[in-house]
């Protein structure tokens, strides 16, 4: 499978997803002006990616300082198919990194990490 990678723009973050290390990256603020045009080819490799592992571990690390309710509406499907994938007998760690300045980066980690039963979510202070 090839990897996936995105340079970041300024309202786009940075798209890092490595199939051959099952390590995910997403870098930067998250506030495109169209947001499904954007994320559609990101969650089209996410299903692939998902689909094609079994029993492996996948490092997901996402630093975003800034995202709209739009961003913040596909994060949540992106997480939906990462638990699907930890349900299939995959261990999905997700590692939400945010600067200790950063109150709402915080507080938004906090409330995904309650939503997410099945996954192991890290709130990640730098």
């Amino acid at each position: 499978m090839d990897n996936l990678y995105i340079e970041p723009t300024k309202s786009s973050p940075q798209i890092d997803f490595n199939a051959d290390t099952n390590i995910l990256t997403m870098i930067g603020e998250s506030y495109p002006e169209n947001t499904i045009k954007f994320y559609v080819p990101i969650i089209d490799w996410l299903e692939k990616f998902t689909n094609s592992i079994s029993n492996q571990s996948v490092e997901v690390n996402i630093e975003l300082i800034y995202f709209n309710s739009s961003s913040s509406q596909i994060l949540i499907n992106l997480f939906d198919l990462l638990e699907q994938a930890q349900q299939k007998g995959n261990h999905i760690t997700i590692n939400w990194i945010f600067d200790k300045d950063n109150d709402s980066a915080l507080e938004s980690g906090e409330d995904f990490q309650e939503e997410l039963s099945h996954i192991t979510f890290n709130l990640v202070e730098k």
